[in-house]
């Protein structure tokens, strides 16, 4: 059910007040996720557009908010399976040696190989000083593996949605998964504790 505020038409929505109402939050959305600030800018002006050509489709089944927060949703998964392509996207073979030292042939954790804990479990994303060293942590990550561990524990994707926006297969998001939790918590162990 629509609000007196979402409903189309009414002065506080619309595209009239798009930039007003939803702008700030629109791009602090796109830069924790995507970490450039002048492509997170683009993408949202980019997410205005999209919805200006979509608004006579607007039913209002959503509010206004959460309609534009999914059409950039969409479009930073586009970054995500642009950089992952073209930035030499590697397949990760999950026959070699590496792997086996982890998991089982039926893709479980082997005995004693589960990984650890990080040892700062209480500590919420909230607390900047921890945000700050994660993203720098994940900067270093290479773009696929920072994608994967994004959609996944940012967004809370199903592994079935990040295979099919990421174009992988569901072997090869196993194995990045893994290695960007362990290459973080390395990174968070060293700068954090």
């Amino acid at each position: 059910m629509l609000t007196e505020t979402d409903a189309p038409g009414s002065k506080d929505s619309g595209p009239n007040s798009w930039v007003k109402n939803y702008a700030d939050y629109l791009y602090s959305y796109a830069l924790t996720r995507i970490d450039d600030s002048e492509l997170a800018r683009d993408l949202v002006q980019e997410t205005f557009l999209g919805a200006l050509q979509g608004w006579e489709k607007f039913d209002g089944r959503s509010s206004e908010k959460t309609w534009l927060t999914a059409i950039l949703k969409n479009k930073i998964f586009d970054v995500y399976r642009k950089k992952s392509t073209s930035s030499n996207q590697q397949t990760i073979a999950i026959d070699g040696s590496d792997n086996d030292e982890f998991f089982e042939e039926s893709g479980h954790w082997k005995e004693g190989r589960y990984p650890e804990t990080f040892g700062i479990e209480d500590v919420g994303l909230e607390n900047k000083e921890f945000d700050g060293i994660l993203q720098s942590c994940m900067k270093k990550l290479p773009m696929l593996w920072k994608s994967v561990f994004t959609m996944k524990h940012i967004d809370e994707e199903s592994s079935e949605t990040i295979c099919s926006e990421l174009e992988i297969t569901s072997s090869n998001f196993w194995v990045i998964h893994h290695r960007a939790k362990v290459n973080l918590r390395d990174c968070l162990q060293r700068n954090w504790i």
